[in-house]
């Protein structure tokens, strides 16, 4: 028994297709009510932005992560439900998430 027969059985008036508002289907990316927070902030005497507050998959956020440190030819990590980027880069990364559709909130300076 395969994965969709398996959810039938579990959600028998489940209809496939069914639109849902708060998720964007081009990207595949959960979309959110509240604001993604982008904070600038120095470790060691360098640069860092923060980006926090996401409340959809962990997997989703992660590959959010890895296609901002792509575009933007920078290191950073992924740690405790945060995207940390190397430099300041809070300008070019708020507008590519809301060109993505995501509400971004920047926090402090």
């Amino acid at each position: 028994m395969d994965l969709p027969d398996q959810l039938k059985n579990l959600f028998p008036d489940h209809v496939e297709g069914e639109n849902n508002s708060n998720e964007h289907k081009s990207s595949g990316i959960w979309m959110q009510d509240d604001p993604i927070l982008c904070k600038y902030e120095k470790r060691k005497g360098k640069p860092i932005t923060i980006l926090e507050g996401y409340t959809g998959a962990t997997e989703d956020f992660k590959i959010l992560a890895k296609e901002i440190k792509t575009k933007l030819s920078v290191g950073g990590s992924f740690k405790d439900d945060k995207i940390i980027i190397q430099g300041d880069y809070r300008d070019k990364i708020m507008q590519m998430l809301k060109d993505k559709g995501f509400n971004v909130k920047r926090v402090g300076g």
